[in-house]
């Protein structure tokens, strides 16, 4: 007889939203979770139907302008208040609304919710190169990982409550198109951690994906798939290794 299998975790994740291919995030983020056959994850296109949570050791969003309604805000908090992880990577943090001149704005029309994940997308410059710096190398998450550089959409925040940053960059310039388009030097948080209570949140805001068919009533075809941190092993490395302390039942 082998070794027993170790004692089943229930996982719940949202994949949804706009202006990404969800379809291939979610597969991929399937793969790594399906890694660890006793994870047993159900998956949803929205915060609808939290109540799962209550048997779930940890929960995972990659999402774009999809936020829960306040009532699902306030059962996400209590169940993070209660001991639960949530690994939640790239748009969960957004909320984008066109303005007639056809600017993309990020209105603080949720701060409820914002104030829960500790960041708000405000813009993101054209997809380019930075470098992603390891402010805290002695972190599980972070341990044994260099200072990198990455193409991908970098996403620019603001800071809504307390945050542990472990990975930061810095950007100046201008992020076209969006309402807060001109940036002074700033900090850019990467992955960090907010604690609520007993629970909590790991953010990675690495993760960008576009395939042709992601923009419907902008444009039919997008010509150019944005594949971005996906190319990277390094994104993997942090993917897994945040599966590997969502499973733990400590923080």
């Amino acid at each position: 007889m082998g070794q027993q299998p170790a004692t089943r975790i229930d996982a719940h994740f949202v994949a949804a939203g706009k202006y990404h291919d969800i379809d291939y995030a979610r597969l991929e983020l399937l793969k790594l979770l399906l890694e660890h056959p006793h994870i047993r994850t159900t998956v949803a296109q929205d915060y609808s139907g939290l109540e799962r949570l209550d048997q779930c050791r940890f929960l995972v969003t990659y999402t774009c302008d999809l936020v829960p309604t306040e009532e699902q805000a306030k059962q996400l908090r209590s169940w993070l208040e209660a001991g639960g992880k949530w690994l939640a990577l790239h748009g969960t943090n957004s909320i984008l609304v066109f303005t007639e001149e056809g600017l993309v704005d990020a209105p603080d029309s949720r701060a409820d919710f914002m104030e829960i994940v500790g960041t708000q997308f405000k813009a993101h410059p054209p997809i380019g190169q930075f470098e992603v710096e390891v402010v805290n190398k002695t972190h599980e998450l972070t341990k044994g990982i260099e200072d990198f550089e990455i193409v991908d959409e970098l996403y620019l925040s603001n800071t809504t409550a307390p945050i542990v940053t472990l990975m930061q960059t810095t950007f100046e310039g201008e992020a076209t198109g969006f309402v807060k388009g001109e940036w002074d030097k700033t900090s850019v948080p990467i992955l960090y951690t907010r604690d609520i209570g007993k629970g909590r949140i790991v953010y990675n805001a690495l993760g960008h994906c576009r395939g042709h068919y992601d923009l419907p009533g902008m444009q039919d075809f997008y010509p150019h798939k944005e594949m971005c941190a996906w190319n990277y092993d390094v994104y993997y490395d942090l993917l897994r290794r945040g599966i590997a302390w969502a499973m733990r039942e400590e923080s």
